[in-house]
């Protein structure tokens, strides 16, 4: 069986809550998305797929029960700094702010996306290159 690729797998989440946030409908007039219902949903699909880019080079989830923001941005200010700005804001925007609290306004929703794929992006460029047999 084949293992699959942890940043595929992220990115997938990405086009998950790209469809789901669709469904909130959008008022231009306000530049407000009309259901946070969604918002929600879709911040906590992004949010889970940070995770599994972060979990595909850090390897933090060791034992029982969940690892905290903490151990994330730990091994991420032992790794870079840029990498430890991108979980830093990934966590209040994406997490907080759309995932928690269901912000409507499109600029926080577009942001979230932007740091969401900027993560995915950081830690693909840090995962070692497979070896070919």
């Amino acid at each position: 069986m084949e293992k699959e690729n942890p940043i595929e797998e992220a990115r997938r989440y990405v086009a998950n809550a790209e469809e789901v946030i669709k469904k909130s409908g959008y008022d231009p007039e306000t530049k407000s998305y009309l259901d946070s219902k969604y918002i929600k949903t879709a911040g906590n699909i992004l949010w889970r797929g940070c995770l599994i880019a972060l979990e595909s080079i850090f390897h933090v989830r060791t034992g029982k029960g969940r690892p905290s923001i903490e151990k994330y941005r730990e091994a991420a200010k032992k790794r870079d700094k840029k990498l430890l700005q991108l979980v830093n804001n990934g966590y209040d925007v994406v997490h907080l702010s759309m995932g928690y609290d269901g912000v409507k306004s499109k600029k926080v929703c577009d942001t979230g996306f932007e740091l969401t794929n900027d993560i995915i992006d950081h830690c693909a460029m840090l995962l070692p290159e497979p070896v070919c047999a």
